[in-house]
């Protein structure tokens, strides 16, 4: 595991800034998919293993009861130095900032980087909807030499400025694709209950919403898919069949539920366009605090 040392890091970004670009112009690639058991990786899987941090940057802190877990930088960072040094694990999506430390602590050698888009609907924010294309630019994907990138496509069929968002996210898919670099378009169907955002994982909504962003741009060759379960684990078969594009199940929220989480994914990861896991907050915060475990836990159901 690399030891995080965040005083360290202030001085090199305090002192040479371009330490960042530096480390990505260096930085050791690898194809986004390896066959099976392929490099020398027993634990190889043909898929992707990917772990999520994108959330601080959308002000979202908090895990189960703890309102500002995510909020220490130094944990945080441990935490993802040990998920990415465990078997299986394919790399990480994040924004810049938590991406520039992995760079300068040296641990994305060899691992897929996926940079985090649009973070400008902040969580519990009257402009939640607002997805803003704040993260990474696909120029700045390029430049970074990064492997690729990730929006996020919420819709509320009541709010005239999901159009907007629509707009800006095929303009993204488009730019994305014109450097050859794949985006992953994470789509929900949305609505406002009592004020509060809520997403809609029926299967019905979950099947619109890929429908929808399959769509999106003037060209989907280098577009992919990042579902959620829907409620009915029973029901993404069906759902999936909306698209013959790759797809990957994001983790969400486990509700203390961690078990029930994983038989979700177990059944789902089966279906013929899925090609992965990402998931964050489950496995780096897991209830029993074994973030290896929890980790090597995912890798086992790919």
């Amino acid at each position: 595991m690399i030891r995080v040392d965040v005083s360290e890091l202030a001085g090199i970004r305090a002192r040479h800034p371009e330490a960042v670009t530096e480390a990505a112009e260096r930085r050791v690639r690898r194809p986004l998919l390896r066959p099976a058991g392929g490099s020398g990786d027993a634990l190889a899987t043909g898929r992707l293993m990917i772990v999520a941090a994108d959330h601080p940057a959308r002000g979202a802190l908090a895990v189960g009861d703890r309102p500002l877990a995510m909020a220490n930088r130094h944990d945080l960072l441990e935490r993802l130095c040990l998920a990415l040094s465990r078997p299986g694990v394919d790399g990480v999506l994040a924004t810049a900032d938590i991406l520039d430390d992995l760079l300068l602590l040296g641990a994305l050698e060899n691992r897929v980087v996926i940079g985090s888009m649009n973070r400008g609907g902040l969580a519990g924010a009257a402009f939640e909807l607002d997805d803003r294309f704040t993260g990474h630019r696909p120029e700045d994907l390029a430049r970074l030499r990064f492997d690729a990138g990730k929006l996020l496509l919420r819709i509320d069929y009541d709010d005239p400025g999901s159009l907007d968002t629509l707009h800006s996210a095929a303009r993204a898919i488009d730019a994305m694709a014109e450097r050859r670099l794949p985006v992953l378009v994470e789509p929900f169907l949305c609505r406002r209950v009592a004020g509060r955002l809520r997403t809609d994982l029926g299967a019905d909504a979950v099947t619109r919403s890929i429908a929808i962003a399959s769509g999106l741009g003037g060209t989907s060759a280098y577009t992919w898919l990042k579902v959620p379960v829907t409620e009915n684990p029973d029901d993404m078969a069906r759902v999936l069949e909306t698209s013959t594009l790759p797809a990957v199940l994001l983790g969400g929220e486990t509700g203390g539920d961690q078990e029930g989480a994983y038989e979700k994914w177990r059944g789902a990861l089966r279906l013929p366009t899925v090609q992965g896991l990402v998931v964050g907050r489950s496995l780096l915060y897991p209830s029993d605090g074994d973030v290896a475990g929890a980790v090597d836990t995912a890798v086992g159901l790919l």
